[in-house]
């Protein structure tokens, strides 16, 4: 069964009106250009919201006028609520902000529209980037932060307790927020400099090849596959997209490597 709704709220150092500007106007630069998360990672060179009511939220691609609409604005306050209904699924989303003593408290609900049966949940994880970015906007770059080309996956029965783990024991950081006691997250990212370090739920009998995995982003997905193929790798799943563009092959000691497109703004 479909869940009916996703709840989640954030408090940043900026009042009402800055907060609404950060959260429409710089969605670019707070957004976590990670490996898994934009509908279409392989093409995504930003995000857009267009001001008031009847904008879009867009996916934008290469060349710019290549773009997703993830949805269009039905509410614009500026400094009190935004809202808008999705154009990917059957949610709507209210985005609230609510000054809190010299702050803002930012709440987000994305809800199942009535008799809709399709919902990407995702708003819970990707509100929580905007503290963070809040925090170190005043001297940072207006370049948006990329990630590097090598990324690894690791996977744990309890991903979010593995996350506070490699947090309090080893300093590994996040650039949004290292989940809470309680919660678990549909997927976690930890960060060191600017190469991810992804964090999934162990969905098999353990073994060491299935404990981690190694992610490579290559210029050409195609020829790269097609090179695999011909040299005789292992090929554990063809090229598929699941917001990332990406083939799994395994190599002589049975590891399991993932080849995801690059985007066109990875350097």
């Amino acid at each position: 069964m479909t869940e009916q709704s996703a709840t989640a709220s954030v408090e940043v150092a900026a009042d009402p009106s800055t907060a609404f500007r950060i959260f429409t106007e710089e969605i670019d630069l707070w957004w976590v250009r990670g490996p898994i998360n934009f509908f279409d990672a392989a093409r995504a060179t930003a995000m857009q919201i267009e001001p008031g009511v009847g904008g879009r939220i867009l996916e934008v691609y290469s060349p710019p006028d290549d773009v997703l609409e993830l949805g269009k604005i039905t509410d614009w306050e500026p400094g009190a609520l935004l809202a808008y209904r999705s154009s990917v699924d059957d949610t709507a989303t209210r985005i609230d902000f609510e000054a809190i003593g010299s702050g803002t408290r930012v709440t987000v609900v994305q809800s199942l529209i009535p008799g809709g049966d399709k919902a990407f949940y995702f708003w819970p994880n990707v509100v929580q980037w905007i503290p963070a970015w809040v925090d170190r906007r005043d001297g940072a770059s207006r370049t948006p932060r990329e990630v590097d080309r090598l990324a690894i996956a690791l996977y744990y029965e309890d991903p979010a307790a593995a996350a506070r783990w490699l947090h309090t024991v080893f300093g590994l950081d996040s650039w949004d927020k290292i989940p809470a006691e309680g919660t678990n997250p549909s997927w976690i990212e930890l960060q060191v400099g600017t190469r991810a370090i992804l964090l999934f739920k162990l969905t098999e009998k353990r073994t060491a090849q299935l404990d981690h995995g190694v992610w490579v982003y290559v210029d050409d997905l195609d020829a790269h596959f097609a090179h695999s193929q011909s040299e005789g790798a292992k090929i554990l799943s063809e090229i598929h997209q699941h917001g990332y563009r990406c083939y799994e092959a395994e190599d002589p000691e049975g590891h399991h490597w993932t080849f995801a497109q690059a985007r066109p703004t990875m350097p």
